[in-house]
């Protein structure tokens, strides 16, 4: 294909710009004729009946009971289940859902039984997730189970690797919890409609390429959102770089070709070729699953959704002069393509009355969301209706209020799109209703009342009825919105403390470094100079100490033991870590050069030395837990008979492992040699300080059974970076294993396979802390960095 265009953007850009200025002219004359309040206030006298009710005596005394914060998402849906509220509630839910993100008409037969068949499945997994208590559906390791069921765990991993690359490349400025939000709520939405093309009918493997499609494609048109739509709002491209970036999209666009990114001048170069790179094979993924006959029509309505950004992104709040027409269009331009575009992107059917229906129906959405976020806006200068009216309705009458005009978008659509239909008059204002709700909450009661009396000015008697809603109506939340809240704060937790737990890490880390290296006070003054100048060697190279870390978290971050008391332990960990190492690199076994980007022991010293340095140091750590002196001997025997027995169980998994080489062996016997060479010293660094703690036996087996999953996890990615990985980023030569002839995940199962093998591992250990007597959030995170570690 050349760079002849592909489409005439003044053309399909006017076209658009009418079609959206006539429906503006009707909004505006139902506005100024106020001719929706009558037609909504007796739309709420009807529809407060089913949500103001008179309170009893006995509810007047049980006010204390009312149901708990609906931030809590685990507690409220319980409680919406008990108190009977959760089939309503999620029936307005996907309801709401049907009518945004599928643009369905609800007074449909076929709507109506897909919209229950959905609740229906949706509260036995909720409810069931509830009565495991500490169960998620929504976390990874669920969301990696119901990948499974559909036949598309590769994908799901391909997703969660794409999703972690992109959190770490997003720079400071932006968002990066909001990015992957909106990109994961941006794939359900593709999936959600990809569903409903599928009937129960769809063959299994039918069913799994189509789910595959679509969260590809659901990811490719998600990235324009932080890539395009974010990145230019966030300030961090100069204006040379903003000029250059807005005009390679606009040549994509009428072209169909992604230019070269070419020179670029700019500071952010390094983080614009990523960009460039990730939505080139975004932008290409969606073209070669366009059917020929909509190629053209697809790029003309991702060219409006573009233009009419760039049209908003342009204007200046400082600016006194904008028409009404100038502020509504854009908004109504881009609120119906970013919905009616995922259809596009799908090469989807024609659905009857969804492109009228979403059309009418993209501009409520958006002043919604408008109007919640007013206040953010205003902050960083943006242009919305609201944002421009806050600030000029003074000095400019003739400006439409938004939220007049809001309030006749919804008259709109409940009697002349969706042709007064009850169900959706009673989703839609519960939607408004709790739209303002949330509002409130947000900013504080004197600030709401400022902003109500400012737009609702001209309409007292209306605004009366609506803040009596807001204030005594129940039964208006939503589903989607716990979801939202519950997916935030989740994000932003797991992001504060995965950079605690990463940044613990280096601490720890760095403190161990300092006290491994052996003194002259650990030895015996006619101890050999050698062996103790190879043990050092090994010692103070660049090593991970996951260990010592894992048993420094375990101990004192989970057991409260204090640091300098389970010094001695720590240092035994990593002694007989590294002895295990310098064994596994001699000649005799893997005959290893490099480790830990350093020429090996024996390469430095001889094989003799590095036999007697494996010996001193196995020695050393047995010395090392002599030193627990703080805590009772019985209990510091104990420890030390469980050392003894792991280093022999050590011993049998690198006897297994040399046996190996040359040899076919099956997945079985794999993990359980993994278990032994690795999953046996995660467990010692979990059990020890377990031991010392004097913990119940009910907690040491738990703790078993994750360090199994997750030693084995561990050994399946070294495997992994063994081929994927650089010599840069491990410190010792790739391809090491193929090499030796040696039989790993991926020479059993392939690159595809192993990563199944180790979200498989993953998750029966993330189900293994669920099961725990206490959370160990650390356990979680410890895990996250095993699968996503580059070294």
């Amino acid at each position: 294909m050349n760079k002849a265009l592909m489409i005439d953007p003044t053309q399909c850009y006017k076209e658009a710009e009418q079609r959206a200025a006539d429906y503006f002219a009707a909004l505006v004359s139902h506005v100024r004729e106020k001719d929706f309040i009558p037609i909504l206030t007796q739309d709420f006298n009807a529809w407060k009946q089913q949500h103001i009710h008179q309170p009893s005596l006995f509810s007047i005394f049980s006010r204390k009971k009312k149901g708990p914060d609906s931030t809590d998402y685990h507690s409220y849906i319980q409680w919406m289940r008990y108190s009977g509220k959760l089939d309503p509630y999620l029936d307005r839910s996907i309801s709401y859902l049907f009518m945004r993100d599928l643009g369905k008409d609800l007074n449909e037969k076929k709507t109506q039984k897909r919209v229950r068949q959905i609740v229906d499945d949706l509260k036995e997994k909720l409810t069931k997730d509830n009565a495991e208590q500490k169960s998620d559906f929504f976390s990874s390791d669920g969301l990696y189970r119901k990948a499974q069921e559909e036949g598309i765990p590769n994908t799901y991993i391909w997703l969660m690797e794409k999703l972690e690359m992109i959190s770490t490349q997003i720079p400071e400025e932006m968002d990066a919890d909001h990015a992957v939000r909106k990109l994961i709520k941006i794939i359900a939405g593709v999936l959600m409609h990809v569903r409903e093309e599928m009937g129960d009918e769809t063959p299994d493997i039918e069913r799994a390429k189509r789910l595959d499609e679509a969260i590809r494609l659901g990811y490719a048109y998600g990235l324009t959102y932080p890539f395009i739509d974010d990145l230019l709002d966030a300030k961090i491209l100069s204006q040379q770089e903003e000029t250059q970036y807005s005009e390679l999209i606009r040549t994509s666009l009428t072209t169909g070709v992604v230019p070269e990114l070419g020179d670029w001048n700019g500071k952010n170069k390094e983080f614009i070729t990523f960009v460039h790179s990730e939505l080139r094979e975004a932008f290409e993924y969606i073209k070669n699953h366009q059917q020929p006959s909509k190629m053209k029509s697809f790029f003309e309505e991702a060219y409006v959704f573009f233009q009419s950004q760039e049209v908003d992104r342009k204007k200046a709040l400082s600016n006194p002069h904008y028409k009404n027409e100038e502020l509504f269009i854009p908004v109504i331009l881009k609120s119906f393509s970013s919905r009616s575009i995922i259809r596009s992107v799908l090469s989807a059917p024609e659905d009857e009355g969804f492109e009228s229906r979403t059309f009418y129906y993209g501009i409520y959405n958006q002043l919604a969301d408008d109007f919640a976020d007013l206040f953010d806006d205003l902050q960083e200068g943006s242009v919305t209706p609201y944002t421009y009216y806050w600030k000029y309705h003074d000095e400019r009458p003739d400006l439409i209020n938004p939220f007049e005009l809001y309030w006749s978008v919804i008259s709109h659509l409940i009697h002349h799109v969706y042709r007064s239909d009850a169900k959706t008059r009673e989703v839609i204002l519960d939607r408004a209703i709790n739209g303002l709700k949330r509002f409130k909450e947000k900013i504080g009661d004197t600030e709401y009342e400022k902003l109500m009396n400012l737009l609702t000015s001209d309409m007292p008697q209306f605004n009366s009825l609506i803040q009596k809603m807001v204030e005594k109506a129940d039964d208006v939340d939503f589903f989607d919105k716990l979801l939202r809240d519950h997916m935030i704060t989740n994000l932003k937790r797991d992001r504060q403390e995965r950079e605690t737990f990463i940044d613990t890490v280096e601490k720890v880390r760095l403190e161990l470094n300092t006290i491994l290296p052996l003194t002259e006070k650990d030895l015996d003054p006619s101890f050999h100079d050698h062996i103790v100048e190879a043990a050092n060697y090994s010692l103070v190279g660049d090593g991970k100490r996951l260990r010592p870390v894992m048993a420094w978290m375990m101990g004192v971050e989970h057991y409260g033991l204090s640091p300098s008391e389970i010094e001695p332990l720590l240092k035994s960990l990593e002694y007989m870590h590294t002895a295990s190492l310098i064994l596994d690199d001699l000649p005799s076994q893997d005959n290893a050069s490099i480790r830990r980007g350093r020429q090996t022991v024996h390469k430095v010293y001889n094989v003799a030395t590095a036999e007697l340095t494996s010996l001193f140091l196995t020695q050393k750590a047995i010395e090392e837990q002599t030193n627990l002196q703080e805590f009772h001997a019985k209990t510091v025997l104990q420890l030390i008979r469980y050392s003894s027995r792991v280093t022999a169980e050590m011993c049998k998994g690198q006897a297994m492992d040399l046996e190996s080489k040359g040899k076919t062996l099956t997945l079985e016997q794999l993990n359980t040699m993994c278990f032994y060479k690795t999953g046996i010293g995660f467990e010692a660094a979990l059990i020890m300080p377990a031991i010392l703690a004097m913990v119940e036996e009910e907690e040491i087996q738990a703790l078993k059974r994750f360090a199994r999953h997750a030693g084995v996890a561990f050994q399946i990615k070294d495997d992994l970076l063994d081929v994927e990985g650089t010599s840069e980023q491990l410190g010792k030569p790739v391809g090491d294993d193929a090499q030796h002839m040696r039989s790993t995940f991926v020479t059993i199962l392939g690159v595809e396979g192993a990563k199944q093998a180790m979200w498989d591992q993953y998750s029966q250990a993330m189900e293994t802390i669920e099961q725990t007597p206490k959370n160990i959030p650390f356990l979680k995170h410890l895990l996250n960095y095993i699968i996503h570690r580059k070294k």
